[in-house]
């Protein structure tokens, strides 16, 4: 007979396998803490209008339309992913390419994204296609 009450899985871990039981989920896979070794280097929205040559206005509307990622730090600044000003440059070919609106260019950014796993995915299975990649 167990004299433990209900839900108590054990001592310092009240919880986390009967949590796991009932859901039928892996608790530990879903609340794992990531530690970065080296901290990831951001660049401010003043570092990527100088890489980029592009108005920080201009920059603060992409992040807006979700064509650009970016996150805000503790003073609530935005700051970006050093691959930033390649994408930002990418816009920008779009643009002048194609002649295409801003709001057509995150379309295309999501089918070149995901032509691009597609591609990956067949290099990495061996099978290639006959045509040679377009990108």
């Amino acid at each position: 007979m167990n004299d433990r009450p209900a839900g108590a899985a054990g001592i310092g871990r009240a919880g986390v396998g009967d949590r796991a039981a009932r859901t039928g989920t892996d608790v530990t896979a879903s609340t794992a803490v990531r530690y970065a070794l080296v901290p990831a280097p951001r660049l401010s929205l003043d570092a990527v209008a100088r890489r980029s040559g592009l108005h920080p206005d201009l920059i603060r509307r992409f992040v807006a339309l979700g064509l650009v990622d970016a996150e805000r730090d503790a003073a609530g600044h935005l700051v970006f992913d050093p691959t930033a000003p390649a994408v930002l440059a990418r816009i920008q070919r779009l643009r002048t390419g194609l002649c295409l609106n801003y709001a057509s260019i995150g379309l295309v950014l999501d089918l070149l994204d995901r032509i691009s796993l597609l591609e990956a995915a067949l290099r990495d299975r061996g099978t290639r296609s006959e045509t040679p990649p377009w990108t």
